[in-house]
């Protein structure tokens, strides 16, 4: 099978559980076991995996793939990254809901219309879901994802509105200075 096109990262496996061949995985949907519903997945270089079984584990899921059979396999697997088609991803999103590829490329904008920059990537170190923005004549800087960092998001024009006091970008004063 070939690389996907675009792709959209699902799942991390991590390492092997017990000796038939099953692996701890990391599920990035919100629900763990829906990533048993996109059909197959794919690493970086297109390889097809596709889950057998699986099952929840405390903070996991617990997958046992085609192909794997032993633990020998399995530990193989550790640290492979699982993307899916982003043609895969539902599109019967709610109204306040988007998926955050969608958001790369927003021009980021302070509550007065002054631009900031743009959203250039989406990172969780664990502490919750972090955008670094493209700042506007400087460095990229990250922000925390939150309602109050960014309490307005306009799908339409490809725009965020960000509040620079709670995003952590300085005081108004400051970033109005800075624009100026």
């Amino acid at each position: 099978m070939s690389k996907p096109k675009k792709s959209v990262l699902m799942a991390i496996i991590g390492s092997a559980y017990g000796i038939r061949g099953e692996v701890r995985v990391k599920s990035f949907t919100a629900d763990p076991l829906a990533l048993g519903t996109y059909g197959p997945l794919y690493d970086r270089a297109g390889k097809n995996y596709q889950i057998k079984l699986l099952r929840p584990q405390q903070t996991v899921v617990v997958v046992h793939f085609e192909g794997v059979d032993n633990r020998t396999q399995a530990k193989e697997l550790n640290g492979i990254e699982l993307f899916i088609e982003y043609i895969q991803l539902p599109d019967d999103l709610g109204d306040d809901e988007f998926y955050q590829d969608d958001l790369l490329g927003f021009t980021a904008f302070d509550a007065n219309g002054n631009e900031i920059g743009c959203i250039s990537a989406f990172f969780n170190f664990g502490g919750g879901d972090i955008i670094e923005l493209a700042i506007k004549g400087g460095e990229n800087r990250l922000i925390p994802f939150t309602k109050a960092a960014i309490p307005y998001i306009d799908m339409a024009v490809e725009q965020i509105i960000v509040d620079p006091v709670a995003a952590g970008l300085g005081r108004d004063e400051d970033h109005r200075a800075h624009e100026a």
